[in-house]
């Protein structure tokens, strides 16, 4: 299980203990120099800290290079794993190169129903699980394809869409809770529109550092 965090305090331990309470063995959080308490609270948790660049592709790849686990879940900071994940994905990753989880809110919102909603039917639609999805594959496959593309954004689409061209993904049906506080801060529809607009600019050609600045503002 490979958690990339900078500055997570308020939610790294939570999604530690969900991991573990999930079945995983092992736990990295791969930190990108948190000014807060975020890598001191992991540790205490049992989580094994490293800490690397600020990328969040970069520092994926740096849990995965030292992982020992055969099985890889990328889990965002602010997301918590369903009960009995780790055995979920050892039993689809028999037959499937790639997958992720279903998703739902923490925050009980009208809003955030919806969509979560739109997401799981984007996801059954397209075959491709995002990041906030828990994302997973096997080791020696992750490794032979190079890993993440290190850029500053698009990292989780551009594997999703690499990895539906190689082989079978897989939607499981239980669901990775996630903080909704993007959906919250702009909106569900103008958080859904940015999105789409960023992922027609990137399928385009465009340069992610451009889109990172644009989804930050």
């Amino acid at each position: 299980m490979i958690i990339p965090t900078l500055n997570e305090e308020s939610a790294i331990a939570a999604a530690i203990r969900s991991a573990f309470q999930a079945g995983a063995v092992e736990v990295l959080v791969s930190d990108g120099g948190s000014s807060d308490r975020t890598a001191t609270i992991a540790a205490g948790e049992g989580a094994r800290v490293l800490t690397g660049s600020t990328m969040r592709a970069a520092q994926m790849n740096q849990g995965a290079a030292e992982a020992k686990s055969p099985h890889l879940i990328f889990l965002h900071a602010d997301s918590l794993l369903p009960t009995g994940a780790a055995a979920m994905v050892e039993a689809a990753l028999t037959t499937a190169n790639f997958g992720g989880f279903r998703i739902s809110f923490t925050e009980q919102k009208a809003s955030l129903r919806i969509a979560a909603f739109m997401i799981n039917a984007r996801t059954r639609l397209t075959r491709c699980p995002w990041g906030d999805q828990a994302q997973f594959i096997r080791r020696d496959r992750f490794l032979a394809e190079q890993g993440f593309r290190e850029i500053p954004l698009m990292e989780d689409y551009e594997m999703a869409a690499r990895m539906r061209r190689r082989g079978r993904t897989v939607i499981l049906p239980a669901a990775v809770r996630t903080s909704g506080r993007r959906f919250l801060r702009l909106g569900v529809l103008r958080t859904a529109a940015r999105n789409w607009r960023i992922i027609a600019a990137f399928r385009r050609g465009a340069d992610p550092a451009d889109l990172a600045r644009t989804y930050k503002e």
